[in-house]
């Protein structure tokens, strides 16, 4: 009779810690899914904002609930490669982007780019235009415009294309990694 109990028992702690497992195994899988996840920085084209290596947390729920603005730091999925990468959003649907003289120019307005200034510097030292004379573009509804911080490292909708909504994966909401340059991209 004891060891019916100790076996009935042993049977009932192993059930409950296999329901903790599945249980706290489904939640991380949601939450990656639909909520948070890291994404490591591949390549130069958002320098000197973020860096190669670099890994971030993306915020994959806040498109849910609001279209990205101008501004917002995203990960996208621009085609079928599998391939994520991480712009900076310039444009939404109905504006109308162009470039002329290094000047970014959104329905007919000069962007405030203070992101750019350091490599707006360089560019100037180097004797070389950031952001080459493109436009105008028309932004379509259901679509974002995005580019690099660093433009002449950068694809971008320059050479993709406005990027569907669709294929916009979340927003980068904070470094983490390295532990040294722990911030929030601006």
């Amino acid at each position: 009779m004891e060891q019916t109990k100790s076996t009935a028992k042993w049977k009932t702690e192993l059930l409950d810690w296999l329901k903790s497992f599945v249980l706290i195994g489904g939640l991380t899988a949601f939450i990656y899914v639909f909520v948070m996840a890291p994404y490591v920085v591949q390549g130069r084209s958002m320098e000197s904002t973020l860096h190669d290596r670099e890994r971030v947390i993306v915020n994959k729920a806040i498109y849910y609930l609001k279209e990205p603005k101008p501004g917002d730091i995203v990960i996208i999925h621009p085609d079928a490669s599998g391939d994520n990468w991480i712009k900076r959003v310039i444009a939404v649907a109905g504006d109308t982007v162009e470039a002329k003289n290094d000047q970014v120019y959104v329905n007919g307005q000069p962007l405030s780019e203070e992101y750019l200034a350091n490599n707006k510097l360089q560019a100037s030292a180097a004797g070389v235009t950031l952001t080459e004379d493109f436009g105008p573009i028309t932004i379509p509804e259901g679509s974002v415009f995005v580019m690099g911080d660093n433009r002449n490292n950068s694809m971008d909708s320059r050479v993709i294309g406005p990027v569907k909504l669709d294929h916009v994966v979340g927003r980068a909401e904070a470094v983490y990694w390295p532990l040294s340059d722990i911030r929030l991209p601006k």
